[in-house]
């Protein structure tokens, strides 16, 4: 059977762990090269490009902070150099940190929006520059930007909603190129950043349960296939019923 990404180099932001590390094992195993970027997940990073790469992938991991402009532009030209193309970006580096307004550090501002949203522009920019015709960017936002839910949201909301934004508006810059640009919009995962609060999420989400990150990669993968290629500027959620 042929994969669906077969002959396609894809770049993940983000991709060490969690959501990320989903993503990146499922395209890999849907036939596409693999190239992903970590910061601080050093030793998980290096760990998941040896399991892929034993297991018959072709995968590289490149270390980059999404909040650095040069660094992501260099990861960029780092694919490019190694596999001589990029025909799927997914940029799902992010980070989350809760306060509610009246004590929030201005400098938590500044990271959440450099990473969320200000390094989500900076490699579709780049990425942008090198794709072909027909290639995917996927933006990794979340439900909150529609939906906050609970107190101490408020600036990473505001940094997913701009990637919803971001998303619509490169979609009409990259339509001529029939390079489509769409948003996956997760809820409550199992990650890291939801251990914990499992008991306090679960009566808000109709499926009563946290998803899991193969559950968002699925979707990823089918919006990075060609079976999409009429849909862009779309926001897609997965999210257990959360925003229902």
């Amino acid at each position: 059977m042929t994969k669906t990404l077969e002959g396609k180099v894809a770049l993940v932001t983000g991709g060490g762990r969690g959501i990320g590390a989903a993503i990146v094992r499922r395209l890999a195993e849907d036939g596409a090269r693999i190239a992903f970027t970590y910061s601080k997940s050093s030793d998980a990073a290096k760990t998941l490009e040896k399991e892929l790469n034993a297991w018959g992938g072709n995968v590289l991991a490149v270390e980059a902070d999404s909040s650095d402009a040069e660094k992501v532009v260099k990861a960029i030209e780092q694919v490019r150099s190694h596999f001589g193309k990029l025909d799927i970006l997914v940029n799902n580096a992010g980070v989350a940190i809760g306060g509610v307004v009246g004590e929030f550090p201005l400098e938590d501002f500044d990271r959440q929006f450099a990473v969320n949203v200000r390094g989500v522009f900076v490699a579709s920019q780049e990425a942008s520059r090198y794709m072909g015709e027909g290639s995917r960017i996927i933006n990794i936002g979340s439900v909150v930007a529609e939906r906050a839910g609970f107190p101490g949201y408020s600036v990473y909301a505001a940094s997913k909603a701009a990637v919803g934004a971001l998303t619509k508006g490169i979609a009409r810059d990259l339509a001529s190129r029939n390079i489509t640009v769409n948003t996956v919009q997760p809820g409550p995962i199992v990650s890291s950043m939801t251990e914990g609060l499992e008991d306090l999420v679960k009566p808000f989400v109709a499926l009563g349960r946290l998803g899991h990150g193969s559950e968002v990669a699925s979707l990823v993968s089918y919006l990075a296939g060609p079976e999409a290629s009429f849909i862009t500027g779309a926001a897609f959620t997965a999210d257990g019923g959360f925003l229902a």
